[in-house]
């Protein structure tokens, strides 16, 4: 059960439960609805991730799909994401140890599920491995690889969320144009940007520094959910970095 991109939402509806929260509303996902849309919106974060860390460790394709599929089955039925603790630190180093632990003791004792049939999450299908073999050709170790693609699920939701808070204003033509400019190089086109918008390159250059700012706060705001302990932001930021 591959993933799929995040899906543009509006901020205000992107962050009204924390991660943790999320992670603990999944956890009552039998008797609550939002809880299944929790657990839903987890797996689209997080199951790429988990499967390039298992091809990393060596397991064929259809192995590693029908592995991951059989991980967040198990999460369901067995509750795991009740025992999930914010005070232990990062979810995403909860979840891997889970896998990790799965791999070891319960995954050798199960018969895999047949492929595409039992699918617990509501997400399309789309080529994992293939977004797998497009990962640079290095030597990253499993866990190296699990941290960039959630490194970039993380920069991925926050420019969804960027891109519907201006769809939201009716400035999607202005984001478009301006979108390349969160990774331009040190000289932006900023008067060929003022040709196409209609704009003064002086107001384009305000419209810009808007942008980058939008982001920057985002994406404080995204990682703000993933730790228990607001101080650790900087450093998480400062991980999320340094694994791309």
């Amino acid at each position: 059960m591959p993933t799929t991109p995040a899906t543009p939402v509006s901020p205000g509806s992107q962050f009204a439960l924390t991660r943790w929260s999320m992670v603990l509303a999944a956890g009552d996902w039998r008797t609550e609805s939002h809880s299944r849309r929790a657990m839903d919106e987890l797996a689209r974060t997080y199951w790429f991730p988990l499967y390039a860390f298992v091809r990393r460790k060596g397991h064929a394709p259809a192995a590693a799909e029908d592995l991951v599929q059989a991980f967040f089955t198990r999460l369901l039925e067995k509750d795991v994401l009740l025992a999930a603790d914010p005070a232990r630190g990062k979810f995403r180093s909860f979840l891997l140890a889970s896998l990790k632990n799965f791999m070891a003791n319960a995954w050798d004792k199960e018969q895999a599920q047949k492929r595409g049939a039992g699918q617990v999450f509501s997400l399309q299908a789309v080529d994992a491995e293939a977004r797998y073999r497009a990962e640079p050709a290095d030597h990253m170790t499993p866990e190296r690889i699990f941290e960039r693609r959630w490194a970039l699920a993380v920069l991925d939701q926050v420019l969804c969320a960027l891109r519907a808070d201006y769809d939201s204003r009716g400035n999607a033509a202005l984001f478009a144009a301006l979108e390349p400019l969160l990774v331009a190089a040190a000289h932006p086109p900023y008067a060929t940007l003022a040709a196409e918008l209609g704009m003064s390159e002086d107001a384009v250059k305000v419209a810009a520094h808007r942008l980058r700012r939008r982001y920057r706060d985002l994406l404080r705001r995204e990682i703000a959910q993933t730790v228990a302990d607001p101080s650790l932001i900087d450093n998480e930021i400062r991980d999320l970095l340094s694994a791309l």
